[in-house]
């Protein structure tokens, strides 16, 4: 098996990942690719922490007639949701994991605490980080650099359905152009929706790398470890 490029790697995956072809709720086959992936990583001896979405289950937008408070906070536990499946899957497949969440629900997961997800990644755990910051008004994404960059991550790795990052929307926009790599300066100022603005702007604070791949094919997920030239790489 190839060497890893990577010791500690922050894994973001969206709600949506999880949902497969039914565009809703946790597709359980989906979810058991992921995991079979993020197996083989962890066995490669690489340190794996993931923050997930929550959008398969709700959007904050989807309550617009509803105070954004309220809407984040239900985004929140859809994120929970998201996190117990992943552990579920890894168990089975004989990988320990971590829930931890920002939001206390001892009963089913640790709230966070840094010092005891380093302690985990060190012993060969997954880590899940699920509901968000923890307060409204800030995204999965905003999460997702915020903890990467408190356990010292060597890289985000972002799993989206679009395979890169591009000029524009390839689906809409034919001519539109792939980038193999580009700085956040330049991510912030064509307003290309890689990760909301908070996330980019402390990204690139932070020096934080970004590698943003398609996570259709699963395999994506052991390549973007290993180093091999696929997505693009934001720094």
């Amino acid at each position: 098996m190839s060497k890893a490029k990577y010791k500690r790697v922050l894994l973001k995956l969206s709600g949506e990942a999880l949902a497969g072809e039914n565009k809703t709720g946790v597709n359980v086959e989906t979810v058991g690719k992921i995991c079979d992936k993020i197996k083989e990583v962890v066995e490669m001896g690489v340190q794996v922490a993931i923050v997930v979405g929550g959008g398969n289950f709700w959007r904050g937008r989807q309550g617009h007639q509803m105070e954004r408070t309220t809407a984040d906070y239900m985004g929140m536990l859809a994120t929970a949701m998201n996190g117990l499946a992943l552990q579920d899957a890894l168990e089975t497949r004989g990988i320990h994991s971590r829930v931890q969440t920002a939001i206390e629900m001892r009963e089913i997961a640790e709230p966070y605490i840094r010092r005891k997800a380093l302690k985990h990644l060190e012993r060969g755990r997954v880590v899940i980080f699920a509901c968000g910051t923890g307060h409204p008004y800030f995204t999965t994404d905003t999460a997702a650099v915020l903890r990467a960059t408190e356990i010292n991550a060597d890289i985000i790795l972002l799993g989206k359905a679009i395979d890169a990052v591009y000029s524009a929307d390839p689906k809409v926009d034919a001519n539109a152009i792939k980038y193999d790599a580009i700085k956040y300066m330049d991510v912030l100022e064509k307003d290309l929706k890689v990760m909301d603005s908070t996330a980019t702007a402390m990204c690139r604070d932070n020096e934080m790398p970004l590698l943003v791949f398609g996570i259709a094919d699963a395999e994506n997920i052991v390549r973007a470890v290993k180093g091999e030239k696929i997505g693009t790489i934001v720094s």
